[in-house]
């Protein structure tokens, strides 16, 4: 892993548990804001009747997938956890388009220009292509070294 990993990864993750964690300590704010998104998404697909759930799923999801990008296990899979749960915060929180008050609308387009500058930074975690030749690589070096080290050994006796 980079340094630059090593400093990112986390960051983005910390947010995500924060954020998770508060959510899971409070949802009703969240699922009051959610409840238009979620009727209007139930007209086309199929989903659970209660939306404190459904918002305490998404925010367990993003507490073990922050988690997980925090501490760099599987960070190519939690990173797409993380953008998936952000695509229906996204939505359902910051519908600008439906806002008269041209202050609110700012105000909205901001955040959901902020979620989807985050949900990029998340897609290049998952798309980063050089994690698969490095952990080859370093799979490949482990190998020689143990056939060095066993090269090396004393012949039995």
């Amino acid at each position: 892993m980079t340094p630059l990993q090593l400093l990112s990864r986390p960051m983005i993750g910390a947010f995500f548990v924060n954020a998770g964690v508060g959510t899971l300590s409070n949802p009703e704010p969240p699922t009051e804001m959610a409840a238009p998104f979620l009727d209007k998404l139930r007209e086309k697909v199929p989903l659970p009747g209660d939306d404190v759930t459904l918002v305490r799923v998404n925010a367990a999801v993003q507490v073990v997938a922050g988690a997980l990008l925090t501490t760099g296990r599987a960070p190519r899979t939690a990173a797409l956890a993380l953008a998936a749960s952000l695509l229906p915060t996204t939505l359902a929180g910051h519908p600008f388009w439906e806002q008269e008050d041209p202050g609110q609308r700012a105000a909205q387009r901001i955040q959901f220009g902020k979620n989807a500058a985050i949900m990029g930074g998340l897609l290049a975690v998952v798309s980063d292509a050089n994690h698969q030749t490095r952990a080859h690589m370093l799979r490949c070096r482990a190998k020689a070294r143990k056939r060095v080290k066993a090269s090396k050994a004393p012949l039995p006796r």
